[in-house]
């Protein structure tokens, strides 16, 4: 199972946040807001109420283009997951392979038994000499012809053992291409709900951005700052006014990716749901790594696919051996025909021509052009290729439990120590306001605090998801739902 560049995604968006901030402006995707988390709108709608009238326009016009979206469904993460699971057209083409191969197995379960074939010929005959009396003949043969393997180095049982371990392989393939669906799903999911999410704060930091420009307007012409001062908040203003664009169509873009793994209609739109995370939820508990480990050895249906792939090339030695064992079958058969000169009428002929007959046949082989060596040796290293696979597969598992593993951790104590320093950015930026707008700070100072702030919460977003991510990645190799997110 491959883990994609989501973790990678939210970090390098993390960073190239910070260095716009330094910059004043805000380079976070975003998108149309959504609602925010319980336990994060608080602190933003006390900014909203000190900031004034001008915040609540901008507000309404958000929750304008929420009201626009009726008839889109809104889809949760898990209604994602079952409609992929059951329209996934790479899923479902796996799911066509395994049937095939159930057919398989029964082809090679019914070679065991006695064959049965019935032939006729009918057949016409001229001849052109005048010296006989019926210039044409015609001819009918009839047989029913019976076979049977009786013996063929166990070729043929060999044959039906590992059909049904490539049918059990089989299944395994559709159940790990369903956790490369749902880890697929998970991350899409993920990475929309962080940028619709960042798109709040890109959005709150616009309405504070434009409370302070309409307050330095007022100090403006009152003559307590200078235009120079009015002109670096108004600039300010029209940054994060067009970082707020940018997210929307970043955060349509992702829409769109989760869209297409979904494999809907051109048509069809998505809205998500936004769920309620708690910070518990953010800092869940972990179970130990050796423990996730061992369970997603059992668990993770790649492990045992290749567990039994080694066993399938044990057996394809085997059938490969049997090459050099002699064969015996045994043939039987009923046989008549007539012809319509022969003397007598063609149901006496029918009769007469009546014939049985049974045999039994020894193929034993002497010298194959080294066929049967060079298949047993392939064989050999084929099975050794497997042993070699089936090792990586558990090694793989290894790197991506460990990494998601140290991931999670990492990200929830980045999302702690966020936390705190949001909080403290945030009563930074609200004193330096309240100095500002008595004339103790000036604009530079202001907006070096409101993008501080900013910036911090980005941090918090990105150290959330960061933890959700991971945590729902240990959940899918330990073999369970998604519990972080509903």
């Amino acid at each position: 199972m491959k883990r994609t560049v989501l973790t990678y995604c939210i970090v390098l968006a993390g960073l190239l946040s910070a260095e716009s901030l330094e910059a004043q402006t805000l380079q976070e995707p975003l998108a149309a807001p959504m609602s925010r988390p319980a336990g994060e709108n608080s602190s933003d709608q006390e900014t909203r109420n000190d900031a004034g009238e001008s915040i609540s326009l901008l507000t309404a016009d958000t929750t304008a283009t929420r009201d626009t979206l009726p008839s889109t469904k809104v889809w949760t993460l898990n209604e994602c997951l079952r409609y992929a699971l059951e329209n996934n057209i790479q899923l479902q083409q796996s799911r066509n392979n395994y049937l095939s191969g159930l057919e398989d197995t029964q082809e090679a379960k019914a070679a065991m038994l006695p064959s049965l074939t019935a032939s006729t010929t009918q057949g016409f005959t001229n001849y052109p000499s005048t010296n006989v009396s019926d210039r044409n003949s015609y001819t009918g043969t009839y047989g029913l012809n019976a076979g049977l393997t009786l013996y063929e180095g166990g070729a043929l049982r060999t044959a039906v053992k590992q059909q049904k371990l490539q049918n059990r392989i089989d299944a395994l393939t559709v159940a790990e291409s369903e956790n490369d669906i749902r880890i697929a799903i998970v991350q899409a999911y993920m990475q929309a709900l962080y940028a619709a999410e960042a798109v709040d704060v890109a959005v709150n930091t616009a309405e504070v951005s434009r409370a302070q420009r309409d307050r330095a307007e007022e100090l403006w012409k009152a003559g307590s700052i200078s235009r120079v001062d009015f002109a670096q908040l108004e600039s300010q203003y029209a940054s994060d006014l067009y970082q707020v664009t940018t997210a929307r169509t970043s955060l349509d873009n992702y829409r769109l990716q989760l869209k297409q793994l979904l494999e809907l209609d051109i048509t069809e739109e998505i809205n998500l749901a936004a769920p309620v995370i708690q910070k518990s939820e953010v800092l869940s508990s972990l179970p130990a790594k050796a423990a996730i480990y061992a369970t997603a050895l059992e668990a993770m249906p790649e492990i045992e696919r290749g567990k039994l792939a080694v066993e399938s090339a044990e057996l394809g030695i085997r059938q490969a051996q049997a090459g050099f064992y002699p064969s015996v079958s045994l043939t039987a058969g009923i046989g008549t025909g007539h012809m319509s000169n022969g003397g007598y009428e063609s149901g006496s002929q029918v009769w007469n021509r009546f014939n049985e007959n049974i045999g039994l046949t020894l193929s034993v082989p002497i010298f194959s052009n080294r066929r049967n060596r060079t298949a047993v040796n392939k064989a050999r290293i084929e099975e050794a290729n497997s042993r070699l696979t089936w090792q990586d597969l558990q090694k793989t598992l290894l790197r991506e439990v460990e990494s998601a593993y140290l991931d999670a951790v990492s990200a929830q104590s980045q999302y702690s120590a966020a936390s705190e320093k949001e909080r403290y950015a945030r009563e930074s930026f609200e004193l330096t306001r309240e100095q500002f707008n008595l004339g103790v700070k000036n604009t530079v100072e202001l907006i070096t605090a409101q993008n501080e702030w900013a910036s911090a919460r980005q941090e918090v977003l990105q150290a959330k998801y960061l933890a959700l991510l991971n945590i729902e990645l240990l959940n899918i190799y330990q073999g369970l739902g998604t519990s972080t997110i509903d």
